[in-house]
């Protein structure tokens, strides 16, 4: 007689199923070099899923580096009409909305950089802390709350603005913000030390390190996973790391001694960059919870013929499709790039049977992740 098939054995097959239709290492993309201005250098470091791009790029002759979103392969300059602006931008929200930095006047004589948001072709420069100049906006959620910095008295305060007000939650850094409103980022220890923090509301935890001194939070999703690279024991590397609730796991490397996560996806998979063997190079990286992947040796045949090499990678949408920033060893540019996925969208009841087995097997947002 046949074994009946346990519920376990069932979940646990699923979900395998699952994972080997989102892992980076099976998926199929397209390269896509999105270009610039009319200059020589660009960098992509968000998308939205709707697959909008947002970073920088340098306008014709070099003269500035602008603002700039793509749609497709179309750039637009978010700061036209004066060449030798300088801005850029950080992220973009569901609705198109886009948090970042540009130059504003505050004097007759003089300038600062400041968080700024985007809506459409509109640019408003946000509100400052008392007694700051300069600002950054890193991220933006779906709520239009934007997370960031402001410099008072020489020290960075990490920063978040719900509409035109600042909040100041201590000396430090915000870089990531959720729909919830969690922030992460990095704030100073009494030691002096910046350690990884999370921020709900005003109330900061410490997210420690893997044995270093010192860690940073760059991102995190919706489901409360937070990616970022922290030292490690004897501070002679740093490499990317995860944190869920407080539990820090170290990511590994593509073989050399250092790596960072920039962005994480509501799936679980997170980019970024990590030396390769004997730090030979910088790679653009994806770790999809079970394994570390080189984004290079996803490319096509074609691509590595024409000379590139994806560097690093600073954001990654719901799709799977990943922005960075990507070298061409024969003309010596560097532009930012997309890789979009063209693997099929899993089927909804796909979607559920992987939630089924999760739920089955108490993994839920504690996939582990395997070092290199």
């Amino acid at each position: 007689m046949k074994k009946p098939t346990s519920l376990l054995s069932t979940c646990a097959a699923s979900i395998i199923l699952v994972i080997g239709i989102f892992s980076p290492a099976n998926a199929t993309y397209i390269f896509t070099d999105l270009g610039t201005l009319g200059g020589t250098f660009s960098q992509a470091l968000a998308i939205n899923n709707s697959g909008q791009v947002v970073g920088t790029a340098w306008t014709t002759g070099n003269a500035g580096s602008h603002a700039t979103i793509w749609n497709g392969t179309t750039a637009t300059d978010l700061t036209p009409g004066i060449p030798g602006w300088s801005s850029v931008a950080n992220s973009i929200n569901a609705s198109g909305q886009i948090a970042g930095n540009s130059i504003s006047q505050f004097s007759t004589w003089d300038w600062a950089w400041r968080a700024s948001v985007w809506n459409g072709a509109t640019v408003t420069v946000l509100s400052t802390l008392p007694g700051t100049v300069h600002s950054d906006a890193w991220a933006i959620n779906n709520y239009g709350q934007v997370a960031g910095r402001s410099i008072i008295d020489s020290d960075y305060h990490a920063t978040v603005w719900n509409g035109a007000n600042p909040i100041d939650l201590g000396i430090g850094s915000a870089r990531g913000i959720n729909d919830a409103g969690q922030v992460v980022g990095d704030s100073r220890t009494l030691s002096g030390n910046y350690h990884a923090t999370l921020w709900n509301s005003t109330v900061a935890t410490n997210l420690g390190t893997l044995g270093g001194t010192s860690s940073a939070a760059y991102a995190i999703n919706n489901t409360g996973i937070i990616v970022g690279s922290s030292g490690v024991t004897g501070d002679t590397d740093h490499h990317a790391t995860l944190w869920d609730g407080a539990v820090a796991t170290d990511l590994g490397t593509l073989g050399g001694t250092s790596s960072a996560a920039y962005a994480i996806n509501n799936t679980g998979v997170a980019v970024g960059y990590s030396t390769t063997v004997g730090n030979a190079a910088a790679h653009a990286t994806v770790w999809n919870g079970i394994s570390i992947t080189d984004l290079n040796s996803l490319l096509d045949a074609n691509d590595i013929s024409a000379g590139w090499v994806l560097e690093g990678a600073y954001g990654i949408n719901d799709k799977g499709w990943i922005v960075g920033t990507a070298s061409n060893k024969l003309t010596g540019l560097n532009h930012g790039f997309l890789l979009s996925d063209t693997s099929p969208v899993p089927e909804p009841a796909t979607l559920m049977l992987l939630g089924l087995g999760m739920a089955g097997l108490g993994w839920a947002r504690r996939w582990p992740l395997v070092s290199a």
